[in-house]
């Protein structure tokens, strides 16, 4: 539960401590004192969205943390799937916005993200305004108020897992039948785009080998010429090779009377043999080059189909072409085992609807034993409540369709008066029935939901005297148990008489600045604060004596 909240630099707040306790308490104040505000700072531990406007004006940054004792509830799964300290007993939620726009978010003075203090911020405090009443008309509400009862979380977890698991078969299935459709169509020509393939009997280094034949086949004549001439200043009379040859015996016929002689003959025989190596091979290219017209149109055809397929398949280069060619492949195989596939997803698919059909069922079920529950009690809690003659229903329809949290839609129904049919809360219940019918709710849940921290915020709105006080008894009973803390924001003094702990939110002017405060009040300043909301802002003796009667003090 929240043991310390601590607001600095937040709109009309400039620094505010405030210590609450278990049970019931109040707040009061006037319209306008800051009220709203404290609850805006609460938000923003819940994970509510941050605004510059929300800081004080002329402050660098706000600061909003809460303490809360948490030694009697079990959040240590959660604390340890997201890697967080946490000693068992204590957990500390921080928010902080700067001038610059920056929020920041802190559990435990580890920084979080604002959806990790959300997710944990929902198990802590439960705020419940005026707006959130709203939701008693809503669909989805109502069946989580079953679920709630029902205590169904595993059965609907369960279930949820399995209608992920369905509708990603599902769309599978879907986007192989339309690929299957979209392929049966293209077969034809993906088969002619293939054999195209296939036929050219691709190499991957064919294209470069072809482009140096070409190049040689285009200038056979020049190459065959200059080889020929070549082999001729090598090797034939007075050539090259002859006269390096008699160069070498000259210089060896030196080497009795001149040292340097042998190294140099030596030298100069390597270089004849090399020589004559060459001419060899001169000589062997000359008689293999040919001007072959018939293999040039043969060579010239082929790159031109080369050319042809890559620009076709737009393609860079013959790599590329094969594999098109084996995806190719690869599609119409899969289109020919395309009924195989299909059957195969859609009996995945079946046997997922089965399982999730069936999970459904069991949802139904509980939810159903739940209806009979919340009916029984909503109408022993509304009975005191000033509806003697209340009833109310809650009507499932289940059908074939699959959503979300399963088959059913949940309507509740009601009627207040005697000889009325019973109609949907949304078209009969007027604002002080559905502020009624909530709390009725809410106490009910907290029976079974073990929530910390409920924060009513004007809850009696459109009712008041007797029925008033039959409101805060049922919120006193809600923290009186299970070390649950029940805080009411209220402008009704039968309401403020039955807290615990009783708080006042007002405003000061000082040097044209307002500042909004709250205070714990102590018993003289509590009666006085009963009396002033008896009797507006001159106390009299009356209203005094009413305050006393109210908190059951003797005059």
């Amino acid at each position: 539960m929240l043991t310390t909240l601590h607001i600095q630099n937040y709109v009309l707040i400039d620094s505010l401590d405030i210590n609450f306790d278990k049970g019931f308490s109040v707040i009061t104040g006037e319209t306008g004192a800051g009220k709203s505000i404290l609850l805006g700072a609460i938000g923003l531990l819940l994970g509510q969205r941050a605004d510059m406007r929300m800081l004080k004006a002329g402050a660098q940054r706000c600061i909003i943390e809460a303490h809360f004792d948490l030694s009697q509830y079990d959040f240590q799964e959660y604390f340890t799937s997201h890697e967080l300290d946490f000693d068992g007993q204590e957990c500390i939620i921080r928010r902080e916005i700067s001038a610059s726009g920056k929020s920041r978010a802190f559990i435990n003075d580890t920084p979080t993200s604002l959806n990790d203090l959300k997710e944990l911020g929902e198990q802590l405090i439960d705020i419940h305004s005026q707006h959130q009443s709203l939701l008693l008309n809503k669909e989805n509400f109502q069946l989580q108020v079953l679920d709630a009862i029902a205590q169904d979380s595993k059965e609907l977890s369960t279930y949820k897992q399995l209608y992920k698991a369905y509708t990603l078969a599902k769309a599978k299935l879907e986007q192989a039948e339309q690929q299957a459709e979209r392929d049966k169509n293209e077969e034809d020509y993906l088969s002619y785009q293939l054999s195209q393939l296939t036929d050219a009997q691709l190499e991957a280094d064919e294209e470069e080998l072809l482009e140096q034949e070409l190049s040689t086949l285009e200038h056979a004549e020049d190459i065959k010429s200059a080889l020929y001439q070549s082999y001729a200043q090598l090797d034939n009379e007075q050539g090259i090779i002859d006269q390096l040859r008699e160069t070498t015996r000259r210089i060896e016929s030196l080497s009795s009377v001149y040292a340097l002689a042998q190294t140099l003959a030596e030298r100069l025989d390597s270089c004849y043999i090399e020589l004559r190596d060459i001419a060899r091979e001169v000589e062997t290219n000359m008689e293999r080059v040919d001007y072959d017209p018939a293999r040039l149109a043969e060579a010239s055809q082929r790159m031109s189909l080369l050319h042809d397929l890559k620009q076709k398949f737009h393609a860079d280069d013959i790599a590329q072409l094969i594999i098109i060619r084996d995806d190719l492949q690869e599609r119409l195989s899969a289109i020919e085992n395309s009924d195989a596939n299909l059957a195969a997803l859609r009996q995945q698919v079946e046997q997922l609807e089965g399982q999730l059909r069936q999970a459904a069922h069991v949802l139904s079920e509980l939810r159903s034993q739940a209806a009979r529950r919340v009916e029984k009690e909503m109408c022993q809690r509304l009975v005191p409540l000033g509806m003697p003659n209340v009833q109310f229903r809650a009507d499932i329809h289940s059908d074939a369709s699959f959503s979300q949290s399963g088959c059913d839609k949940v309507t509740f129904l009601f009627s207040a008066n005697k000889n009325v049919a019973l109609q949907p809360l949304s078209q009969v219940a007027s604002g002080g029935e559905t502020a009624r019918l909530m709390l009725a709710l809410k106490a009910m849940i907290s029976g079974v939901v073990k929530l910390p921290t409920i924060i009513f915020d004007e809850i009696d709105t459109g009712v008041s005297g007797h029925i008033a006080e039959k409101m805060a008894e049922i919120m006193k009973e809600m923290g009186d148990g299970c070390n649950r803390q029940i805080i009411s924001i209220t402008h009704l003094p039968q309401i403020a008489a039955m807290g615990s702990r009783h708080y006042r939110v007002f405003k000061t002017d000082d040097n044209d600045v307002t500042t909004s405060h709250i205070v714990l009040l102590n018993d003289e300043e509590r009666i006085e604060e009963l009396a002033r909301m008896l009797s507006g802002s001159t106390l009299t003796q009356a209203a005094i004596d009413n305050a006393k009667a109210l908190l059951r003090i003797e005059k």
